[in-house]
Order: structure tokens, then sequence, then C-alpha cells
């Protein structure tokens, strides 16, 4: 709100920046077994069949591949993909993740969402 020099704001944007490309760049295409999704072209496949998804089914399964393999717990779900902060008993998760599992799951012999009972839900390939 203060008055400041453009060279100044300048410096620092470029600070910003030279420190945003130390890291490496995330995963535009997200694999497992079957599964792919590619973040750019908004697509998801399983065994090469297409699958629609809604902005937040396509997100939950983005927040759960980056996470393959690992428990993701309802809190975490909440935070990550919702951005929200509250009641984790919330029956919000239950209903997208039924959703997801009809779509991803159904009609597959080998399901790859698990319910790890008392800790959350996890993405893998048994």
């Amino acid at each position: 709100t203060k008055p400041f020099a453009f060279s100044e704001l300048l410096a620092r944007i470029e600070a910003l920046l030279r420190r945003g490309q130390g890291g490496p760049a995330p995963e535009v295409r997200l694999r497992l077994a079957d599964l792919e999704m590619d973040i750019l072209a908004r697509t998801v496949t399983r065994a090469r069949r297409r699958i629609d998804l809604t902005a937040r089914e396509f997100k939950l399964l983005e927040f759960l591949l980056r996470r393959a393999g690992q428990v993701v717990t309802r809190t975490m779900l909440l935070e990550g993909v919702w951005d929200l902060h509250f009641d984790p008993q919330t029956n919000v998760i239950d209903v997208h993740l039924s959703r997801l599992r009809q779509a991803v799951d159904k009609g597959f012999d080998k399901p790859l969402i698990h319910t790890v009972r008392g800790a959350g839900y996890t993405l893998r390939a048994d």
C-alpha cells in the first residue's frame, strides 16, 4: 500500500521467479495400473476406456493418484480437494468417493480405490 520504486517491484518479482524454478515440474500425466489421467487435457481412461468425471471427481482422483499407495485421511481430502476446514465426519466425502468408485472401478475385476478402515482411503493396484 506504500509507494515504491518500480525497480524494487521488478527485483522482487525476479527473485520470486528464481525461487519458483528450483522445484521439479508437476506431473501432467498420472498413471496407476491401467488408469491414466492427463491433467492438461482433463481426461481419464482405464483400460483405454474414457471415463467422464465432474470437476470435483477429477480433482479428487488427481489428489489420490498423486498419493497412490499412501493412506489419505478424510481431513487431508477436505483440505486438499475442497479447501475446507470443517467436520471430517461430513458425508460429502462418502458421496463423492462413491461416485468416483462407480466411474473408475465399476466393470473392472480389480478395484483401485480402497477404504482403509478407521484411517481413510488409498488408491492402489493389488
